[in-house]
């Protein structure tokens, strides 16, 4: 599998470095193909994939060889569609998370509020469901939401699927964002997950941790990393209306670095499950 919008971003970056080689401007580059200066900008910005235009911006730069058959590989991918667009109604964000999780050879995430998407029970889902139609408008419906997260969640499963590490706040433990028995059920399965898949790992966050130079976590976030040495690491920051997506090194090195940080100031996974069960068990009258 391949993330297609991992391969335009990767697109993008080889166009525009190849360009800049060559000493061609945008302007140039649109002439020369016919097409607007708009349309260059959107290619190598990754935002649209136009096999003919890449082969048109290969000749003008002089590319043959390995390396335009790479590139050319590159756009082919860039243009496949996922199994995540025959699900309509999951909403554009869930579509993105399975849009950057296909292909992926591991997967990190600090999880401030929330239990994991990718680990969540249907009963929690449509908890939070409601809970985001109070503040606005659901982007897919009930149930194309709940199958694109069960989608996630097979994918995440299947043969040479990536890793899963979880690092989760305290917070989201003792903080309800689902009716006391949901969460507690939910509890139970996540300690079961983790317990009998390989490769999910969970730490827990404690609330009075020592941050390696303080540096608290601002919000949650993930880390997704490729198997192609040439795809870009990237970071998708968790809003309340949207997902901000980081791919410059400069800017994904740092959330690298306190990810890092944070799982030095864990708990291990074995106190990490017993603090859940200590949880799950506290909201048995509840």
């Amino acid at each position: 599998m391949i993330s297609p919008y991992v391969r335009r971003l990767r697109l993008a970056a080889e166009i525009r470095q190849l360009r800049a080689k060559s000493g061609v401007t945008a302007d140039q580059m649109a002439k020369r193909i016919g097409r607007s200066r708009a349309d260059i900008s959107r290619l190598e910005n990754g935002h649209t994939v136009d096999q003919a235009d890449v082969i048109k911006v290969l000749d003008v730069l002089g590319v043959d060889g390995d390396q335009w058959t790479e590139i050319l590989t590159i756009a082919r991918e860039a243009s496949e569609k996922g199994w995540w667009e025959s699900y309509k109604t999951m909403g554009d964000r869930q579509a993105l998370s399975a849009n950057l999780e296909a292909g992926a050879s591991s997967i990190r995430q600090y999880q401030q509020t929330f239990v994991p998407g990718l680990l969540q029970i249907p009963e929690f889902v449509h908890a939070q469901i409601a809970a985001t139609e109070t503040l606005e408008p659901l982007s897919g419906t009930d149930q194309g939401v709940l199958a694109g997260r069960s989608g996630r969640q097979r994918m995440l499963r299947r043969p040479g699927g990536p890793t899963l590490e979880v690092i989760m706040d305290e917070l989201a433990v003792h903080r309800l964002a689902a009716p006391p028995d949901v969460v507690r059920k939910q509890f139970y399965h996540l300690a079961t997950v983790v317990n009998s898949e390989p490769m999910i790992t969970l730490w827990v966050l404690p609330v009075h941790a020592r941050i390696k130079h303080f540096t608290v976590p601002r919000c949650t976030f993930s880390i997704y990393t490729y198997p192609d040495p040439g795809d870009p690491d990237v970071v998708a920051i968790d809003t309340v209306t949207s997902d901000l997506i980081l791919t410059d090194s400069d800017q994904v090195t740092p959330y690298d670095r306190l990810y890092g940080r944070l799982w030095d100031a864990a708990r291990s996974p074995e106190e990490s499950l017993d603090l859940l069960a200590k949880a799950a068990d506290g909201l048995s009258g509840a």
